[in-house]
């Protein structure tokens, strides 16, 4: 379980009953749309640099264990009165000189420090990892949510143009019984009336597909054209979840294994560490250095200068030594920082209970949220099973005459009505679903 979000967005993670995964031009399913979401996202690549200064912090610590060492050389020109440093004279003539150097120094004994801030250095890696994970969770919930919402209202222009060609149909029949006198012209304008209605649903259902096809496309952070449209899976509603959980047993789980608790859990051990690395501010250093130098001359006065090599040789010296910093007084900064490190700590401390708070609180709602929508969509089911029939009925009546398009029209709307509330019911309800099992650590799909 503590390994599933690691692997939560792979191809794995969706299992659409649909054919196997394709894209066509600017037509996605449910995966390829999470995908282009994730590879787009602005504040997901940001995260992923913040992680790289991680690892650089601690490519960075972990070198303070080694020795350092550096060489180089130097090389000019004296004019006027100097100590020749071959003759250790002094001169009054232009002398010119190369001076070769390299020294290294390792710390012994630091109080801890650098341990620590390895340790601290790998949580901050862990804190950053975590907060990947979910930030593609968050990016994959909004994603199927908006992809649902594009579904649900292709859907809804469907019911609104199924109830447009059935008032099309009825106005067709009603005028050419207005013409042969059956019928009171009062029902023709009645039936006309309704048809404009309807053409105004149609219409406004178009419009919140597209902005909703809008939305979808704005979120993967890709430009949005007109032949941009999903793939619809077949879906699939867990009534079972609901019957078998509780929301305390579903945190119980999510505590466990969500991206942001392990992130912020992993800040509260990095403060720690900081509180170790500031308590061995108060503890002596040990550190020890080695030093290597040589020069040449080219004015050797009073005798036969030597060659380059013989100079460097001859004046080759060497050092070794040991340094010992005992802190007695550092004008309290020491203590300043491990106030600090203690008050961060106490901070990430309260980090990490408020992203519990909140994941408990989240679960909460999420599963009344489901329950909710649970007995809402059980009630349409019944609601519309009955107005369909009564439906069904007042269209046979209509059709012999029996009620008036008043009456007619009352049963219609009454009907498709509580089709676009079953619809709503049914899509909400998928995605409250998917939430809890999101929260049970259970890979996301749609069938």
């Amino acid at each position: 379980m503590k390994k599933l979000f690691l692997s939560f967005w792979i191809g794995s993670l969706f299992l659409v009953s649909f054919q196997s995964f394709a894209q066509e031009g600017n037509v996605y399913d449910l995966e390829s749309a999470v995908q282009t979401a994730l590879e787009n996202n602005l504040n997901l690549q940001r995260s992923e640099l913040n992680l790289q200064n991680s690892e650089a912090n601690l490519l960075q610590n972990k070198g303070q264990r080694y020795p350092s060492f550096s060489t180089g050389a130097s090389s000019g020109y004296r004019w006027g009165r100097s100590i020749n440093p071959v003759t250790n004279l002094f001169e009054n003539n232009r002398i010119g000189n190369v001076n070769l150097f390299a020294n290294s120094n390792v710390t012994l004994f630091g109080g801890g420090r650098i341990n620590n801030n390895i340790n601290q250095s790998k949580s901050d890696i862990e804190a950053n990892t975590y907060n990947i994970e979910a930030t593609k969770n968050t990016i994959t919930l909004d994603i199927i949510n908006l992809f649902i919402n594009v579904v649900f209202n292709r859907e809804q222009l469907k019911i609104a143009e199924n109830q447009l060609k059935t008032t099309q149909e009825q106005l067709e029949r009603t005028t050419k019984l207005v013409n042969a006198g059956s019928l009171p012209f009062l029902d023709q304008l009645d039936i006309q009336s309704q048809n404009a209605t309807n053409e105004l649903e149609v219409i406004n259902s178009r419009n919140a597909l597209r902005i909703s096809k809008l939305n979808l496309a704005q979120a993967m952070q890709i430009p949005f054209t007109e032949d941009f449209d999903v793939i619809e899976p077949e879906f699939e509603i867990n009534e079972d979840l609901m019957s078998t959980e509780t929301s305390e047993g579903i945190y119980e789980v999510a505590v466990d294994i969500m991206p942001e608790i392990k992130a912020a859990e992993a800040g509260v051990e990095s403060a720690e560490y900081g509180v170790r690395v500031a308590k061995g501010s108060f503890y002596p250093t040990l550190s020890v250095g080695a030093n290597v130098f040589s020069n040449y001359v080219d004015q050797v006065f009073g005798r036969e200068r030597p060659t380059f090599g013989e100079q460097i040789e001859a004046n080759l010296s060497q050092s070794l030594n040991f340094q010992l910093n005992i802190p007695i007084f550092s004008n309290l900064n020491n203590k300043a920082n491990l106030q600090r490190a203690r008050v961060q700590q106490q901070l990430s401390e309260i980090s990490a209970v408020e992203a519990k708070n909140q994941l408990r609180q989240d679960i909460e709602s999420a599963f009344n949220s489901a329950l909710a929508a649970e007995q809402s969509y059980e009630a349409s089911l019944v609601r519309v099973k009955s107005l369909e029939e009564s439906f069904r009925i007042a269209q046979q009546q209509f059709d012999l005459g029996a009620i008036n398009s008043v009456d007619f029209q009352v049963a219609q709307n009454n009907f498709f009505n509580a089709q676009a509330d079953l619809l709503n019911a049914k899509y909400t309800y998928i995605f409250r679903v998917k939430v809890l099992d999101f929260y049970l650590g259970n890979p996301i799909n749609l069938n």
